[in-house]
């Protein structure tokens, strides 16, 4: 069927119905209360028609924002008019000049804060369904044995990338297009970072997504060294110095969770998101037979309400647990995903929301058995333009919970910074670096991603990485 038959008939999709161009095809997903049982897939992805006929949907801007909403910049209209047209490879191309992991950002990415959060078919009806096209364009290719186009000529020089999340892999990935020679350390027996540790199967299957564009990187000629602790097994230093490396590019991310500083904590039931996540998603504790097994049942309080504590609470409640969301804010200031939340409810978790913890009760055998909250309400804005939650007079009361899960973000681990002789940072234990380049204060050093901004997105931490890599080329191509 032509393109433009498939926008107005919409043959087969959303019951044969004609659709307007101002609404967008729907995406089927799993049934909620079959996918709060299983760790499949929550959405299924567009088929080629359905997604032609999205791509339709795209004006093709000459002033295209949704690029400049992109943190890697890729050419948009560029790719979705190759969808148009059907050349599916084509457009996948176009994505891989710009993207190492087109089939992680369009299930991960916060496109509706970014690029089809600028979209102009998003002024007069819904934009553009841009990630679930990239999504469709990058898991036909992968199915289809279809590779990103490596380096024509080599540089001569090798850089080495500490950490193999999506800052490392976007960074290695330029770097080998450019011709570096270039070796991720990973400090994890598996390669991918949060990719593997942070993010539920349910949202990003690892097999047959994470581990096929990480041999899309590694097919440009990027060698990759697990279990090697740079700080520990060797320093940057030595890198420098004795392995051979014209510069280093630092992306080891923020794994170091923060918690509350409230009595009890310290209790055995009591996880830090990052634990938690990392039992399920990297030791398979979702299956019976895992050696590091979590708590399966009982009912869960996840304290926050950003996309990771969205994660946890879903991991929980397919362990067979009743959960509950606690945030101290309102819904509209909850900072995860809409998406994500929208799932999230509809998968029966329960939000607690103007409602913060005080204390964890322990029991005499030192696991959890309650926890103490107030009732919040919203004053005054505070320095992040949010209303300050204060504590409302009289509202304490005891939640009765069997786990705590704390959901309060991450800082980067000081063993890079405090083994690397002249490397800036900051209060939060951040590395120091320029945002333009990835330059830090000690020179053939960049760094970029969740060890330079603390925890954010996936997306940003490309972009990182990708501004690093043109940094790297410029400090070489001068040196």
């Amino acid at each position: 069927m032509a393109a433009v038959e498939t926008a107005t008939k919409v043959s087969g999709i959303n019951g044969g119905k004609v659709m307007d161009v101002l609404t967008k095809v729907p995406v089927k997903e799993q049934d909620a209360k079959i996918r709060a049982t299983n760790f499949d897939e929550v959405c299924l992805g567009y088929e080629l028609e359905e997604a032609i006929a999205e791509a339709t949907r795209c004006i093709n801007c000459k002033n295209a924002h949704c690029i400049e909403g992109c943190p890697v910049s890729i050419n948009i209209p560029g790719f979705i008019q190759k969808i148009v047209e059907g050349d599916i490879e084509a457009a996948y191309q176009i994505i891989s000049e710009s993207s190492a992991l087109p089939a992680v950002c369009g299930r991960v990415c916060p496109q509706e804060t970014q690029c089809e959060g600028v979209c102009i078919r998003g002024i007069k009806g819904d934009p553009v369904s841009i990630g679930k096209l990239e999504r469709f364009v990058a898991d036909w290719a992968c199915k289809q044995g279809i590779r990103p186009e490596g380096a024509k000529e080599k540089k001569g020089k090798s850089v080495a990338v500490i950490g193999s999340g999506p800052a490392g892999l976007t960074c290695a990935g330029d770097l080998a297009k450019m011709g570096y020679d270039v070796t991720i350390f990973e400090a994890l027996h598996e390669v991918g970072g949060v990719l593997v540790y942070g993010i539920p199967e349910f949202r990003l299957p690892k097999e047959e997504v994470v581990a096929k564009e990480i041999e899309n990187v590694k097919s440009l000629g990027v060698k990759i060294e697990t279990n090697v602790v740079v700080g520990k097994s060797v320093t940057i230093d030595e890198l420098l110095n004795e392995e051979g490396f014209s510069a280093v590019f630092i992306g080891s991310g923020a794994g170091l969770p923060k918690f509350m500083g409230i009595p009890g904590e310290n209790a055995n039931g009591v996880f830090s998101a990052n634990e938690y996540l990392t039992r399920a998603n990297l030791m398979k504790s979702f299956d019976e037979n895992s050696p590091t097994p979590i708590m399966r049942g009982g009912k869960v309080a996840v304290i926050g309400g950003g996309n990771v504590a969205m994660d946890a609470a879903r991991t929980a409640l397919r362990m067979g647990s009743e959960v509950h969301i606690v945030y101290r804010r309102s819904e509209e200031e909850l900072p995860a995903r809409v998406e994500e939340i929208h799932h999230a409810k509809e998968e029966g978790i329960i939000f607690d929301l103007l409602t913060n913890p005080t204390e964890i009760l322990v029991d005499e055998n030192g696991w959890v058995r309650g926890m103490k909250c107030v009732r919040m309400e919203l004053g005054e804005p505070d320095e992040s333009g949010r209303r300050r939650p204060v504590v409302k007079e009289g509202s304490e009361f005891v939640m009765e919970v069997d786990a705590v899960i704390m959901s309060l973000g991450t800082s980067p681990n000081p063993l890079i910074s405090s083994t690397t002789e002249g490397l800036e940072i900051n209060k939060w234990q951040c590395i120091v670096a320029d945002e333009e380049l990835g330059r830090t204060s000690k020179e053939g050093v960049f760094a970029g991603g969740d060890a330079v901004i603390g925890a954010a997105t996936v997306i940003l931490a490309m972009g990182a990485g990708k501004a690093a890599a043109r940094g790297i080329d410029e400090y070489l191509s001068n040196k």
